[in-house]
């Protein structure tokens, strides 16, 4: 394990607290600077532009943060110039917010990114509502606001252009520490106390964060065209890493096998836990040469496991001499470990290593099309007016949104709740997210995090009087709050209270107050939110899980045909095989997160929980398996299967159909060449009876499949 001590420092060295720095200096930086000038009131209207804009300035290739910060630009100062107007009247303003409400959430069907463009133009706002500017200076103070949107954006974009790869190498090393719990856990399997359905829990779990980042690696490598266009060893370097990683994975999925099994099996003989210990000590490796891609350091000694493995290999050995116990499964186990050694050591050469050993290491690599790795947004305005339907989860969301905006503009006005009734409004957007689950956490996390960061506030103010150490708390409250956005939101959310009241302090509005009314606003916002994402068009995982269910099992499908039309005697370019191996860790991703967002979800709004959870474990098992078959496709490229294991993959791949056909997917078709089953029978080799096994093992999964099928859909 990470010391204490290079824990905190990864941190220090992440995306998180990296973006938590850029976006606090540049908000900071304009008021500040108009404050020498006696300028301060339009420091404070350039830095509320900062604030808004900052929130589309999230991980991405900097193509799209420049496109995202420049419609979002333009869109807060529609918004702020027609607020302003709006806001002298009642009735107008309420009529805007609605209208606005509805429109700028309608973005979710673009992406997340147009989502944070929306969210931006909605503060911009909200911000507005309260704002005490005459009719003749809303055009100048929107004028300000858009002054300070465009700072941010061409500050980020410089802060990306000094180090242009650094946001690669960032996520490159948070996707390793990602790989290494992920190992982790897979190491748990191999000892008897721990509970197998509460690790694959576990397991399925951590696959979420693993795909969302390979995705994100994925976009700052392929869709960059600095990474793309340009052949400097750096750019080579973090392609090949990334590569390597994700075989790595592929490799880690496919240690999988039937843990019960194994467990009865071998538990006496004491080989599992030295399993168990081997994986272990290869992912504190792992974790250090993470740590190294990360920090941008050379980690100078690299651990050797081959005596640990030669040790390994004895213990199988002597388990074999006893001819009723066949070690074929400890055999491909340690196989596995093998590579995994291998994979550690070529990324730790990769960055210990001359330039010249990766440019022909770089040439020996058979070329990609790296962009059809990447997906690409379609931002046609036909999927906008699709989308205007309630069958549409994001079109409910929009109207939701408009509805809990309206009640809350209402309740700011008709209560007597201070001089920053915004905050309602504010706390609603915050929260409100298309999914019930996300705006529970997101509740939960806001009133916790507001009282918590109040307490802290309070000390602060009450107990350290002196305005520079305040002003420096100050600083790195705000730091902490957005460096902690994406990562934990709760302490986000207690870092921004104290934050925010220093700074009103500051400002010379208000004292403690201030505290009493942010809680209370917090509050009435929270409850409105909640009981909307519950009453106000509500949308429930069960109403879609189908489909979802559809969609990771078809790609599972495809895996398998993938991996195994090569046994049949047909040749698959191994871009082809690795897009359906990509394609099935997103949609596994995707079930997994539906799942934990079902499970999140009123009891009363889950179906079939347990036969869901059922599906996403057997799901996972069934990728696991298809990788290993793939695995022994790959390195042995021109081996022709039997016809017997040609039987079981054709067994298998008609009951996926069935399950899919079921879930009201599409039927998957495959190579099918029946004549290989009147090849001439030759004796087996302990390859093919390896490989039989383990298409064995797709066969019954793939009928428990179809069984757990027919048990969701009840």
């Amino acid at each position: 394990m990470l010391s204490t001590e290079k824990e905190v420092k990864s941190f220090f060295f992440s995306q998180y607290f990296s973006d938590g720095l850029r976006m606090s200096l540049g908000i900071l930086i304009p008021a500040l600077t108009l404050l020498q000038f006696d300028r301060f009131e339009q420091g404070i209207a350039l830095s509320l532009g900062a604030v808004c804009i900052c929130v589309t300035d999230s991980p991405g290739p900097i193509l799209h943060k420049r496109n995202a910060m420049a419609i979002g630009n333009l869109c807060m100062f529609i918004v702020a110039l027609i607020t302003g107007f709006a806001r002298f009247n009642i009735y107008t303003l309420g009529l805007e917010i609605v209208a606005f409400s509805f429109l700028f959430s309608m973005f979710t069907v673009y992406g997340n990114r147009a989502a944070s463009v929306g969210t931006a133009a909605l503060l911009v706002m909200i911000f507005m509502i309260d704002r005490d500017i005459e009719p003749g200076q809303v055009l100048k103070y929107s004028g300000n606001i858009l002054a300070g949107g465009i700072w941010y954006m061409v500050f980020s974009l410089v802060f990306f252009g000094i180090r242009p790869y650094r946001a690669a190498q960032q996520a490159l090393g948070e996707n390793v520490a990602d790989i290494v719990s992920f190992l982790r856990i897979k190491a748990d399997f191999y000892l008897h106390e721990t509970d197998i359905e509460e690790n694959y829990r576990k397991v399925i779990s951590q696959q979420i964060k693993v795909s969302e980042h390979q995705d994100l690696v994925r976009e700052l490598l392929f869709k960059s065209r600095i990474m793309v266009r340009e052949s400097t060893n750096a750019s080579r370097i973090l392609v090949l890493t990334f590569v390597d990683l994700v075989d790595m994975f592929d490799h880690i999925m496919a240690t999988h096998y039937d843990y019960q099994a194994i467990r009865e099996k071998f538990q006496h003989t004491g080989v599992l836990p030295v399993v168990s210990d081997l994986i272990q000590k290869m992912a504190d490796e792992l974790q250090k040469v993470g740590y190294m891609v990360l920090s941008n350091n050379r980690h100078k000694n690299l651990r050797s496991f081959l005596p640990e493995l030669e040790e390994l290999k004895q213990k199988i050995d002597a388990i074999g001499n006893d001819k009723e116990t066949s070690t074929l499964v400890l055999k491909k186990i340690l196989i596995n470990l093998r590579d995994l050694n291998k994979e550690i050591e070529n990324i730790w050469n990769y960055y210990n290593s001359s330039s010249s050993k990766i440019l022909i290491e770089q040439k020996n690599r058979p070329a990609s099309d790296h962009s059809k790795f990447v997906t690409h947004q379609d931002y046609d305005w036909r999927i906008f007016f699709d989308n205007l339907t309630l069958q549409s989860g994001a079109f409910k969301h929009a109207l939701r949104v408009s509805l809990v905006c309206l009640i809350g503009f209402v309740a700011a006005r008709s209560l007597p709740l201070g001089h920053h009734s915004y905050w309602i409004l504010l706390t609603i957007i915050v929260i409100l997210k298309p999914g019930f689950s996300l705006s529970k956490q997101r509740n939960y996390a806001r009133l916790l995090g507001t009282i918590g960061g109040g307490v802290i506030g309070v000390v602060v103010l009450k107990f350290i009087p002196n305005s520079n150490v305040q002003f420096a708390l100050m600083v790195a409250f705000m730091i902490g709050a957005y460096s902690f956005m994406r990562l934990y939101y709760v302490v986000s959310v207690i870092c921004m209270t104290p934050y925010v009241l220093i700074l009103f302090k500051f400002l010379g509005i208000g004292g403690f107050d201030i505290l009493e009314e942010r809680v209370i606003d917090t509050a009435v916002g929270s409850g409105i939110a909640i009981l909307a994402s519950y009453l106000a068009f509500p949308t429930w995982e069960f109403e879609q899980i189908k489909k979802t269910l559809a969609a990771a099992i078809t790609a599972n499908t495809w895996y398998l045909v993938k991996a195994t039309e090569s046994l049949s005697g047909k040749p698959v370019l191994l871009t082809d095989y690795k897009l359906a191996r990509k394609d099935v860790y997103i949609k596994s991703a995707n079930l997994s997160a539906a799942f934990e967002r079902m499970t999140s979800e009123p009891k009363s709004k889950q179906r079939n929980i347990k036969d869901v959870h059922k599906f996403v474990v057997l799901n996972h098992i069934l990728s696991s398996y298809i990788a290993t078959v793939a695995g022994e496709v790959t390195v042995k490229p021109d081996y022709k299967a039997r016809p017997e294991a040609l039987k079981l993959i054709r067994k298998s791949l008609a009951l996926l159909n069935e399950a899919i056909k079921k879930l009201g997917g599409d039927k998957v078709e495959f190579y099918d060449d029946k004549t290989t089953l009147l090849a001439e029978e030759k004796p087996g080799t302990v390859h093919d009876t390896l490989l039989k096994e383990q298409l064995e093992f797709i066969n019954k999964i793939s009928v428990d499949i179809t069984k757990v099928t027919e048990a969701v859909l009840r």
